[in-house]
């Protein structure tokens, strides 16, 4: 397999079978070696992160709707393209040539000569066409940066258009490498491996950790963490000297937690494998709870790149998780909710429907306030340069 055909195959399995990108590349790129998997994988998931920008050049220049090609030539023009378009170290022959070459591997003969007519259109029209798309609105802007039209009328609405575009941009930028060390955040250019084989570093953006650290658990305090797997937040709270509850539904990750906490020795941890809305009666009572809640992930679609094609908000399922824990914590207790999104219906209008009082958690940093609602935490991107997080704590 050359790494081409790796990314072809991950925006296929994307776009055509509805898969994961992260974990169709991983079982894709197995054997390819460490520069090759490199370029496969910005090749592959530059390609779904842009789709939309590359299908309408593709359209225009080629003139013919994406909709209606073979998915093998329409994976292949994708990927075509975005090496035109996106990677400047690829010679236009190589990207051209070789598209075609993956047409032809494919065993459609019949399309050889289109896709070499397409890619030599491409070749030569995209530049232009790219530098014909403006950001003036917000349909224009989700066109030009490659996102669903809500995402950004959601942002332009609630932001405002020039945060809105730089949060676009930023988002199609590489996120940080960030990790968890006994010392606190720190952001490195690459982790060493030994770092994670010694249990010394968790790989968590500064945002997630921020989130972590605003549950404010102390030692010896029962903590319940209703969302939890892979654990990252969950063995942070278990650093702090807090006696942990982790729940999580799918039994495959709670294995994973249970593996994640064993490595980074967290024995304060204790994994149940159950739905957080139908909580086994003998878990008791807690004094603070977490719920990092499902959500339509807004903060961090630069680390996810299908994402923005298949987000979606989770207002209902939020708020009953929220009451979920608010049943298990004492008076006097609290629970904190945070979600990777960045959307006022999965942010404060959620926390204002549950109608708890709300800790303000300005302390924390108060270049991670709310802008708008300065008692809450928000992270975002193309300002503080980590995951998109929204934090509040509420009161029992």
């Amino acid at each position: 397999m050359t790494p081409r055909s790796v990314a072809l195959g991950v925006v296929r399995r994307v776009f055509d079978e509805d898969a994961y990108a992260d974990r169709a590349f991983r079982a894709a790129a197995e054997r390819l070696d460490t520069r090759d998997r490199a370029f496969a994988m910005q090749l592959a998931y530059g390609t779904v992160q842009r789709v939309r920008t590359l299908d309408a050049a593709v359209e225009a220049l080629g003139r013919r709707p994406v909709r209606k090609l073979d998915p093998p030539v329409r994976a292949a023009l994708r990927t075509g393209a975005y090496q035109l378009a996106y990677m400047d170290g690829v010679p236009v022959h190589a990207a051209v040539d070789e598209t075609v070459e993956l047409v032809r591997a494919a065993g459609l003969e019949r399309a050889v000569a289109f896709t070499n007519a397409v890619m030599r259109r491409l070749a030569e029209g995209l530049p232009g066409y790219l530098a014909g798309l403006h950001e003036e609105t917000p349909q224009a802007a989700a066109l030009m940066h490659s996102y669903p039209d809500w995402v950004a009328e959601t942002w332009w609405r609630e932001l405002g258009s020039e945060e809105a575009r730089a949060l676009m941009r930023a988002q199609n930028e590489p996120p940080e490498t960030a990790v968890r060390t006994p010392e606190g955040p720190r952001v490195v250019d690459a982790v060493p491996p030994e770092w994670l084989e010694s249990g010394y570093a968790w790989p968590q953006s500064r945002g997630s950790q921020l989130a972590g650290a605003a549950v404010g658990a102390r030692a010896g305090e029962r903590v319940l963490d209703l969302c939890a797997a892979p654990g990252g937040k969950a063995t942070q709270l278990a650093a702090a000297g807090a006696d942990v509850v982790a729940v999580e539904k799918h039994p495959g990750r709670a294995r994973e937690l249970e593996h994640n906490a064993r490595r980074l020795g967290a024995e304060r941890l204790t994994v149940v494998n159950a739905d957080a809305l139908a909580l086994p009666d003998d878990l008791g009572t807690f004094d603070r709870a977490l719920v990092d809640a499902p959500c339509s992930g807004l903060g961090v679609l630069n680390s996810r790149p299908d994402l923005r094609w298949r987000a979606e908000p989770l207002p209902d399922l939020q708020l009953a998780l929220l009451r979920a824990a608010v049943e298990r914590v004492r008076p006097g207790g609290t629970v904190t909710y945070s979600v990777c999104t960045l959307a006022a219906a999965e942010n404060q209008q959620v926390v204002d429907a549950l109608g708890l009082p709300v800790d303000d958690l300005g302390e924390l940093g108060r270049e991670f306030r709310h802008p708008r609602r300065p008692e809450f935490l928000l992270t975002l991107p193309h300002v503080h340069g980590t995951s998109g997080f929204f934090v509040a704590r509420l009161r029992t």
